[in-house]
């Protein structure tokens, strides 16, 4: 009735003559449009019902005969009449778990034979059960969809081939570790939706990177994932015990609600329950952790949680045949318990080596710059407000190094049009204080040399990868790499400030100590950088003598330390100046320059000797005999040649200044 009255309303002229008199042979033609059967080669088609239509609507003479449907040869072991034989779609159970079929295997040979339909539903429809969508077990791809609807989305599917290369082999078991806003969650989102079998992903995944490369089909939607984030399930229970029970049951509810059929040993043993399934359906687990160092974070001193809890991801996932990735993230690398072997089956990347995922995390210098065109942003100011997380992968055919930026903070700036302190709204100064301020021999001097920009050596490799013990500087020093208030260089084995932005954390710190004289010092940088441009040598002096007395923790006896001072003294330079020690020139190297940035222009550089116990136009000679202003390729402007001597005897500095005009 409800065709009838469709094909009338459309202008057609449809009676029940042809239906009465072609009933079955109607029915048995909408029956053969939408059957398939794979294992016996039958395949839905339309031609019975379009001779059927043709003759209704265009008055065709189609011949309309039940045997031409009949499908009894095909089936050989049992003809079944359609012309005579009723069957009840409704009533009828068909039992597939008994019969599975293999459906990849069919298809390169009957693809050209099935509609679109047909492929889409193949396609669309789990191969080998288990596939419901859940919560934990093949969650929805919302989270990742959120990511490719937001304004700015950077592409870092490239991740993806990198962990199908790992799948069941030794090294899959990942754990990366990045500061907060780094892209950790986004990633675990984009694995999740990519090795879920719960549901076709192919729309989200076609075009970007990972799309044209040789293993994206192979393992697109084949796997049965676990995701969980533990912060999630550390902030609705009380203790390790509370959340592992709770973690344990709602991953056993979903299993048993997703293979109703499968025969467990044991329901409420989870390991047991995924060896069953792996055993009955042979596809494997991918298993994402996401915020897998919470409880380090949050319960710091409670040694004994933190074992158990340990102790129950080793059990869950080494040595687990039904594991075909393990993949965490956090802040923090994996806990050191000195024999406790824990998760040494683990591969780590994280700020201190990040190995071949270095570009995976954070934004790269060629994404910021791409994202500065589009959003009409100064990129020199971008660099210095959030780059120089320095990032270093090892190859086989040579070093690659990064120099990555804050995903939050770069986002912000664009969105905005604003450049800021963004990465740190999520957290206060509060946390970088506690660490700084810690009784550690030489943390204070340290500090003090990196705010004024140098870098300290450091050894990384007595960290306990935890935030209560600390043994020395470094231990607390590496913590602070993690967390992302430093960079590590690897190869010269020193730390640094990275930018801009963290820069200004350290001074919101030092301001609410009993740093009295280096707070001073840097909150008179900016009488002092006018009194340079002014060219007062005098005031530039006297200025320094008053930094030196303010910083008087550090040690003053060389070059290295006044060049400290200096660089302390002029701190508010970065606002309009890349700064940069010890420039080379091809005759040795100034030993400070300020270099203006683009929006900066109409400040004058400098560059600036220093000498200890020499003279200040001495130092001046040195630069122009050995022409440190050809090492400024690129700038053409006013030019500060300046020579900065500190005198042992009268314990006072001395500064001359000669401004001069430099051409390109």
């Amino acid at each position: 009735m409800q065709l009838k009255s469709c094909l009338r309303t459309l202008g057609f002229s449809a009676t029940n003559d042809i239906f009465a008199e072609n009933a079955w042979y109607f029915r048995n033609a909408l029956v053969r449009a939408n059957y398939t059967n794979l294992q016996k080669g039958i395949h839905e088609t339309t031609e019975y019902l379009e001779a059927f239509l043709r003759n209704l609507l265009l008055n065709e003479k189609n011949e309309l005969h039940n045997r031409n449907l009949h499908i009894s040869e095909l089936l050989n072991e049992e003809k079944v009449d359609m012309g005579n034989a009723k069957v009840d779609i409704e009533n009828v159970k068909v039992d597939i778990e008994n019969v599975k079929v293999d459906i990849e295997s069919v298809l390169p040979e009957k693809d050209s034979n099935f509609s679109v339909k047909t492929m889409v539903h193949i396609h669309d429809s789990p191969q080998q059960g288990g596939c419901d969508m859940g919560i934990y077990l093949n969650p929805s791809s919302i989270g990742f969809k959120r990511s490719l609807n937001s304004e700015i989305y950077v592409d870092k599917t490239g991740l993806i081939e990198k962990t199908n290369a790992l799948l069941d082999t030794e090294q899959k078991f990942i754990c990366v570790s990045r500061p907060r806003r780094f892209g950790k969650s986004m990633a675990v989102n984009m694995l999740s939706a990519y090795y879920a079998c719960g549901e076709d992903s192919s729309a989200l995944f076609d075009g970007l990177t990972i799309s044209h490369t040789a293993s994206y089909r192979q393992h697109l939607n084949q796997y049965n994932v676990i995701k969980v984030n533990m912060q999630d399930f550390l902030s609705m229970t009380h203790n390790m015990d509370e959340m592992l029970t709770m973690l344990k049951k709602y991953l056993v509810m979903e299993l048993i609600r997703s293979f109703p059929n499968t025969a467990f040993l044991d329901k409420n043993n989870l390991i047991q329950m995924m060896r069953d399934i792996y055993a009955e359906t042979n596809r494997s687990f991918v298993v994402l952790v996401d915020e897998w160092d919470c409880l380090f974070r949050e319960s710091q001193h409670d040694t004994a949680a933190q074992k158990q809890y340990l102790d129950f991801l080793r059990s869950w996932l080494k040595d687990k045949d039904y594991v075909a990735l393990a993949y965490m993230t956090g802040i923090l690398p994996i806990k050191k318990y000195g024999t406790h072997s824990a998760l040494n089956m683990f591969t780590e990347y994280s700020m201190t080596d990040p190995g071949e995922l270095a570009p995976f995390f954070g934004f790269t210098e060629q994404e910021v710059q791409l994202l500065c065109e589009n959003y009409d942003m100064n990129f020199d100011e971008a660099r210095a407000w959030y780059d120089s997380y320095e990032l270093i992968s090892h190859r086989r055919m040579g070093d690659i190094h990064y120099a990555m930026y804050s995903p939050k903070s770069v986002v912000e700036t664009m969105l905005r049009h604003k450049f800021g302190t963004y990465w740190n709204q999520t957290e206060t100064y509060e946390a970088l204080k506690v660490y700084i301020q810690m009784d550690m021999d030489g943390l204070k001097d340290a500090v003090v040399e990196m705010l004024a920009g140098a870098s300290v050596r450091i050894n990384t490799g007595t960290f306990a990868n935890d935030m209560t013990t600390f043994a020395t500087k470094d231990d607390v020093l590496t913590l602070l790499v993690h967390l992302g208030y430093l960079t590590y260089d690897s190869e010269n084995e020193t730390v640094t400030i990275p930018n801009k932005e963290v820069s200004r954390e350290y001074v919101n710190a030092i301001s609410t100590m009993d740093w009295h004289g280096v707070i001073q010092s840097v909150q008179a940088s900016r009488e002092l950088l006018s009194a340079l441009w002014a060219g007062d040598a005098d005031a530039v002096a006297k200025g320094i003598d008053r930094a030196h007395e303010d910083i008087s923790i550090l040690q003053y006896n060389n070059e290295n330390a006044l060049s400290c001072t200096i660089n302390l003294a002029f701190y508010f330079a970065r606002e309009y100046y890349t700064i940069v020690r010890e420039l080379p020139t091809g005759k040795g190297g100034a030993d400070i320059c300020f270099i203006p940035r683009k929006l900066h222009l109409d400040k004058p550089a400098a560059i600036i000797e220093l000498k200890w116990d020499k003279s200040a136009t001495g130092a001046l000679a040195q630069i122009k005999e050995k022409h440190y202003a050809a090492a400024l390729h690129d700038y053409a402007g006013d030019l500060l040649l300046v020579g900065i001597i500190y005198n042992r005897d009268t314990k006072k500095h001395e500064c001359v200044i000669e401004k001069v005009q430099k051409t390109s």
